[in-house]
């Protein structure tokens, strides 16, 4: 990827470090969500991990810093001590093309059997267990102020939560819609897309009307 100057700016930066996602947006209007894992495996200057083999094995990286390099660069450090400069061309690109790279990446792992971690953190038997903590009507209509569950593997994020919760009990659809739940985890406010791990604490509390 050539590093040069760009028309194209950022409007808008944000890490959402429990998710592992950078989020960017742009002056032509584009907003992109970039998984940390694939910030680092398309790294302008990607380090290998042996000739012809992709980078991998970067399933939980994260960012932990963010520097912006003059006007058209952003440097990128990752908790597994790579640093990398990306231009906004770069950056708006690799967002554009998410979809296509992402899936090519895969067939290439796949073609060199290489076989990708889980991207969270469980427990030594692989199981997902989160504390539930409900609030105000939540807790009237649960019956309980807490209860500790184990998470199906369709249960990912905050939506998968919610869409799990509504249906594990008649009448509970409207209680927990996504616009009628505040959530917190590990009592940091989270969005629809915050990451759920093992041993996280979640507290649901009705939105006021």
């Amino acid at each position: 990827m050539t590093e040069n100057a760009t028309s194209i700016t950022p409007t808008a930066i944000n890490l959402h470090k429990k998710s592992r996602l950078l989020e960017i947006s742009f002056s032509d209007g584009a907003n992109f969500m970039y998984p940390c894992e694939y910030l680092r495996v398309f790294s302008p200057a990607g380090t290998g991990q042996g000739l012809n083999k992709p980078v991998h094995g970067k399933e939980r990286v994260e960012v932990s810093n963010i520097e912006p390099q003059g006007t058209a660069l952003l440097q990128l450090d990752f908790d597994d001590g790579y640093s990398g400069s990306y231009s906004w061309d770069t950056l708006h690109d690799l967002g554009m093309n998410y979809e296509q790279n992402w899936q090519g990446y895969l067939l290439q792992l796949e073609q060199q059997g290489i076989e990708r971690a889980v991207d969270r953190a469980t427990a030594a038997d692989g199981k997902t267990v989160v504390t539930l903590l409900y609030f105000i009507q939540l807790a009237k209509l649960t019956g309980r102020d807490e209860e500790d569950v184990e998470l199906p593997g369709s249960v990912t994020n905050v939506e998968t939560l919610l869409a799990w919760l509504r249906s594990r009990r008649e009448g509970w659809d409207e209680a927990f819609a996504d616009d009628k739940v505040q959530v917190t985890v590990n009592k940091h406010f989270a969005e629809l897309f915050t990451l759920l791990e093992h041993g996280d604490e979640v507290a649901l509390v009705p939105r006021q009307q």
